[in-house]
């Protein structure tokens, strides 16, 4: 193991000022964060500070995270506190001093024994919308708890309900003062977040609670401060085993939740920051961190340390990247527990709690959220389903729930995968989903039907019924293309020797195509040899079409194929645009030729070469290169808005002309390329630019009258200059 792995890895990469800067603030935020949940945990509040200090230093050096903090936080906490309550030990009795610390070295026990048997792997397989919705679950947990505090109350545990019902009977303790206190500072943040985000506002809030504080005497008013905590560092701890009762059962059984608890949350923050600013981790090695942090934590008297979901988004925040963030923080608090500590008694709970709060609306989903319900009613179902987990049955069950919601995820997709008909574009040869590309024909009397996923018992009715609905009265022959299947079950054998037998007496010969050969030997091996020994299972589309009576040229339907495809030279998919963004490919195409409209505008003012007019191999946007079919409707395009930009006085008329001459050069030599590729393509394309003009004439009529005029009028002027030079 690489002891300094994450900073010796990274040095390089190191924004110092920002990392150290957003340190300085996690180390002021984490002060009644980390103060409130030892008293939760039941220890006095500055082993919160001690928790704050070696632990997190530790972890910096042994975590292969950049993003994530830790610290005191809440869920431990609770699950110490209560097993204190199980035990009967009174919260900051010496008995409870000396077995909170002795949890904390036992958890790190366990993920030593995680490390061990790998047990992070289980992260992996928890999907976005679960990760999402179960780190925005935990926020809104962690607000509801500190809610009370905006106004004077106290914090509250526990789930949703107990957390509401807390929030309601904490209203006796309402104080306008601190209401104001910590509501303003709630909306002062996220204000400027808004228009000054480059000032610190979580320090300017900070200071001013002090100042406020130092002038106005805020206590006098009802202000709950900070208590004030004795200077010094934390003394090592010797955990005293003596104390557990006889029967250590309960103690092991909850240090192993909670280590559970902390391995699943904190992971799948990290696993959040990983995925979002693209990064690597290593979850295994994180559990040895995990450990570490908390071996830590035991020696110096604390609770266990877990992943801090608030921290680590102030330090997101603040763009903090790496865990200089963590060593800041723990200088900071070195600093604090050695000098500063006489000034905690001026830091305004309220203003500290609207702090936290901020930080915690900054990590929750929305706009994952929003995302999944405009692109997958199903992911923003699961998504919401992992959200209330958390908050209605706790952390814990919300794991559990959140795991089974994933695996269910990947159950649903597997019974559900993507089918489609398959047809041919004429002359183009291979085969195109009809639904993504409209030039794609079925070929006459057959149906070709693409399955996408793994064959069994859970799918094979949707494979049948697909079919079914597909074929028609004259359909002979019915053709899977089957390259996406990679296993099958026997259910799924016996259904297909059943279904084959089915198409026969119906008169219609039945296949499988174009997947991998270990099929068939799956399919041999359960009873199914009869299928591949019948020559239902051909290893190409075209093969079986063969076997079938039907070869090239194909009839389509509504459309012939006049040659075999081994006399017509392969070319580019037509229509790409198509193919690629469906019944939006129009829009996308109109909004790119918009761009370059602008960027040529730009070009010109700038007096630089028109780049994406000169290129000879094809026009490069950020889409990437537009094909030969593709860019003959996009000049059709950019030349309307080349006109609206000229009506609007930014180009002349001669700008104008040497820009639609220009372009005039490229739509012939794009042309000529595709003549020479494939003389049968300049049919299609024909009839494809009738359809975008037509579109652009009723659309357009005034700015398509004026650019018809013009380019007729250069293209009169390039063929005299080429009879000239004849």
């Amino acid at each position: 193991m690489r002891l300094f792995g994450q900073l010796k890895n990274h040095f390089r990469e190191i924004d110092w000022k920002n990392d150290i800067f957003a340190g300085i603030v996690v180390a002021m935020v984490s002060v009644p964060i980390a103060m409130g949940y030892a008293q939760i945990a039941g220890l006095p509040v500055v082993y919160g500070l001690y928790g704050s200090l070696v632990p997190i230093l530790v972890f910096a050096f042994l975590s292969t995270s950049r993003r994530i903090m830790v610290g005191v936080d809440a869920m431990p906490a609770v699950m110490v506190g209560g097993l204190l309550t199980q035990l009967g030990i009174q919260a900051e009795s010496k008995e409870a001093m000396a077995l909170v610390p002795t949890v904390s070295l036992i958890v790190a026990v366990w993920f030593v024994l995680f490390y061990f048997i790998r047990a992070g792997r289980v992260v992996k397989y928890i999907s976005t919308p679960v990760m999402g919705g179960f780190i925005s679950g935990i926020g809104v947990t962690i607000i509801l708890m500190q809610a009370p505090k905006l106004w004077g109350g106290s914090a509250g545990t526990g789930e949703i309900h107990v957390l509401l019902k807390n929030i309601a009977g904490q209203l006796s303790s309402f104080g306008l003062p601190s209401a104001v206190l910590g509501f303003g500072t709630i909306v002062i943040i996220m204000v400027c977040k808004k228009i000054l985000p480059k000032i610190p506002i979580q320090i300017v809030m900070l200071a001013a609670g002090v100042l406020l504080q130092a002038i106005f005497h805020l206590d006098t008013y009802g202000v709950k401060m900070l208590p004030e905590v004795a200077a010094g560092l934390p003394k090592p701890v010797i955990p005293d085993f003596t104390l557990l009762s006889a029967d250590i059962r309960p103690l092991l059984l909850q240090s192993f939740s909670i280590a559970a608890v902390i391995m699943a949350q904190t992971l799948l923050a990290t696993g959040n920051y990983a995925m979002k600013y693209h990064e690597k981790v290593d979850r295994n090695k994180e559990l040895l961190a995990y450990a570490g942090m908390n071996f830590a934590g035991g020696i110096v008297g604390c609770c266990p340390i877990n992943g801090s979901v608030s921290r680590s988004g102030i330090a997101a925040s603040y763009r903090g990247r790496s865990q200089i963030v963590s060593v800041t923080a723990s200088a900071v608090m070195l600093l604090l527990l050695l000098f500063g500590t006489p000034l905690l008694k001026f830091l305004p709970v309220p203003v500290l709690t609207g702090i936290v709060i901020t930080a915690l609306i900054g990590i929750i989903e929305v706009s994952l959220s929003k995302r999944l319900w405009e692109t997958s009613k199903n992911e923003w179902l699961i998504f919401m389903l992992s959200f209330a987990a958390v908050l209605i049955f706790g952390t814990v069950f919300g794991v559990l729930i959140g795991c089974a919601l994933s695996f269910a995820e990947v159950a649903i997709r597997a019974v559900t995968p993507s089918t489609a008909l398959m047809g041919r574009i004429p002359e183009q040869g291979n085969f195109y989903p009809l639904n993504r590309n409209s030039a794609a024909r079925p070929i006459k009397n057959t149906v070709i039907y693409r399955f996408n996923g793994n064959l069994f018992f859970a799918n094979i009715d949707r494979f049948e019924q697909d079919i079914l609905e597909a074929v028609k009265e004259d359909t002979k022959q019915v053709v899977v293309d089957a390259r996406g299947i990679d296993s099958i079950d026997i259910t799924a054998v016996d259904r297909l020797m059943a279904f084959h037998q089915n198409m026969q007496q119906s008169g219609i010969h039945f296949y499988m195509t174009e997947h991998a050969g270990n099929l068939n030997d799956r399919i041999r091996m359960l009873g199914g040899g009869e299928l591949i020994d019948r020559g239902v299972m051909r290893r190409t589309i075209t093969l079986a079409l063969r076997d079938a009576g039907v070869h090239k040229p194909y009839e389509l339907e509504g459309a012939q194929e006049s040659a075999p495809e081994t006399e017509i030279e392969s070319v580019e998919v037509l229509a790409e645009f198509e193919w690629a963004f469906g019944k939006d490919a129009g829009h996308k195409l109109e909004q790119m030729a918009r761009q370059m409209a602008e960027l040529l505008l730009e070009a010109l003012a700038e007096g630089t070469k028109h780049f994406f007019l000169l290129e000879e191999h094809g026009v490069q946007t950020e889409w990437g290169t537009i094909g030969l079919f593709d860019e003959n409707a996009f000049w059709d395009y950019l030349e309307i808005y080349l006109e609206k930009i000229a009506e609007e006085g930014k180009v002349s008329e001669e700008e104008l002309e040497h820009l639609e001459r220009l372009i005039e050069q490229r739509r012939t030599a794009g042309e000529n390329r595709l003549q020479e590729l494939n003389p049968k393509a300049l049919e299609i394309l024909s009839k494809h630019q009738r359809e975008i003009r037509d579109h652009l004439k009723k659309a357009l009529p005034k700015e398509y009258a004026h650019i018809h005029n013009l380019r007729k009028q250069i293209r009169a002027g390039i063929t005299h200059q080429a009879e000239t030079k004849e």
